[in-house]
C-alpha cells in the first residue's frame, strides 16, 4: 500500500483564533483594529466602537491623549435629561397634591352629578323656654312642642319664590286657607269639623315655587296632645293606602312606594301618597306627619310629574325640625 503524503505547501494555512472579548491585547500583539481586511469583500464603513477593554498603561503601547469631545456631549445630554426628569417629577407631585386638596366637584371629570336635591339652609331648631323638654323626652308625656311653632316650619331652599298666600297674619294661617287645600266643598266642611272637634289651636305654614315649577306647601297644625294627633293621622284624616280626603288636583292617589318607611326621626309617624297615572296637568305628592302634638301636611305638585327626591328631602328635613 502506498503511503500518501501532503506537502507543506498544500496544507491549509493555520488561521489564528480571534481574541476573545475577555482577553486584552498583549504587548507583543498590537491591536488589529487598524489592519485592513484581506478578503475580497467590499469595504463597509462602520462607526468606530470603543473596545470592550480599552488598553491601559504601558501595555497599550499608546500614550494617553486628551478626553474625546463626544464624551463631553454625552455627559451634557445626560445632565440635561436628568434635570428635566427632576422638574417633571416636581411638577407631577405638585399637581397630585393640588388635586387631593380640591373638592370632588372642583376636579374636571370627577364632579358628581346632582340627584335633584334642593339647596336648603342648615337646619336649626329654635330655642326652648328655660326648663322645657323636647317633644319626645320621657318627661314630656303629651308630646308638647314648647318652641314657637312658626319657627318649626321648614325654610324655603335656595332659588325658591315665596308663596304669599301662605304667609298668614303675623305668621299664623287662618283655618279656611288651610281647608282650601282640599278639593271639594264637602271635604273642606268635613275636615273643618274634625279640626274643631279635636281642639285645633293654631296653624303655621309656608309655601314656595321652584324654578322648575314645583309648588310646595307645608302646614303645621297644633293640637293639645299627641294622642289627638295620632287619632287624626291614623283614622280620621288618613289610612294606610290613601288619605280620607283628596287634596286639589289629586283625585286618585296611592301609597308612595318610592318614599322610605322612616323620615329620619323614629318617633314621627309618616304616611306618604302619590297621585297615580293618568294624572292631569300636574302630579301631586303628599305626606302626613304625626309629631307629638303637631300634625304636619306637606304637599308638592309639578307639571309633568312631581319628583321623588326633593319631596323625600323636604319631608325628612321637616321631620327633623319637629323631632
Amino acid at each position: 500500500m502506498t503511503e500518501q503524503t501532503t506537502s507543506v505547501e498544500e496544507q491549509a494555512p493555520v488561521v489564528p483564533a480571534p481574541p476573545t472579548a475577555d482577553a486584552p491585547p498583549t504587548a507583543d500583539a498590537p491591536p488589529t483594529a487598524d489592519v485592513p481586511p484581506t478578503t475580497d469583500e467590499p469595504l463597509v464603513e462602520r462607526a468606530a466602537e470603543p473596545p470592550l477593554h480599552p488598553p491601559v498603561g504601558p501595555a497599550a503601547g499608546v500614550a494617553a491623549g486628551p478626553p474625546v469631545k463626544k464624551d463631553r456631549r454625552v455627559l451634557r445630554a445626560v445632565l440635561r435629561w436628568t434635570a428635566a426628569a427632576v422638574v417633571f417629577a416636581a411638577v407631577g407631585t405638585s399637581a397630585a397634591y393640588g388635586i387631593t386638596r380640591m373638592e370632588r366637584t372642583d376636579v374636571p371629570g370627577l364632579a358628581t352629578e346632582s340627584d335633584g336635591r334642593w339647596d336648603y339652609p342648615e337646619i336649626t331648631r329654635p330655642p326652648l323656654p328655660t326648663g322645657s323638654p323636647r317633644p319626645f323626652d320621657d318627661a314630656n308625656k303629651a308630646g308638647t312642642h314648647y318652641a314657637d311653632l312658626r319657627r318649626l316650619v321648614l325654610s324655603a331652599p335656595k332659588g325658591a319664590k315665596a308663596d304669599a298666600a301662605l304667609s298668614g297674619e303675623d305668621g299664623w294661617l287662618a283655618p279656611k286657607t288651610f281647608l282650601a287645600e282640599y278639593a271639594s266643598k264637602d271635604d273642606r266642611d268635613a275636615v273643618g269639623q274634625l279640626l274643631t272637634d279635636n281642639g285645633l289651636r293654631n296653624i303655621a305654614a309656608r309655601g314656595w315655587r321652584m324654578p322648575d315649577g314645583t309648588h310646595t306647601r307645608i302646614y303645621l297644625l297644633h293640637f293639645g296632645t299627641a294622642s289627638v294627633v295620632d287619632d287624626l293621622n291614623g283614622v280620621e284624616l288618613t289610612s294606610y293606602g290613601a288619605p280620607q280626603y283628596a287634596v286639589r288636583g289629586a283625585a286618585t292617589v296611592s301609597r308612595d312606594v318610592e318614599s322610605p318607611d322612616h323620615a329620619g326621626v323614629d318617633e314621627i309617624t309618616r304616611l306618604s301618597y302619590a297621585e297615580t297615572k293618568p294624572y292631569g296637568a300636574e302630579q301631586v305628592r303628599e305626606a302626613y306627619l304625626a309629631a307629638g302634638d303637631t300634625l304636619a301636611l306637606i304637599v308638592q305638585s309639578r307639571k309633568g310629574g312631581a319628583k321623588a327626591v326633593p319631596f323625600q328631602q323636604t319631608v325628612a328635613l321637616q321631620s327633623q325640625l319637629l323631632g
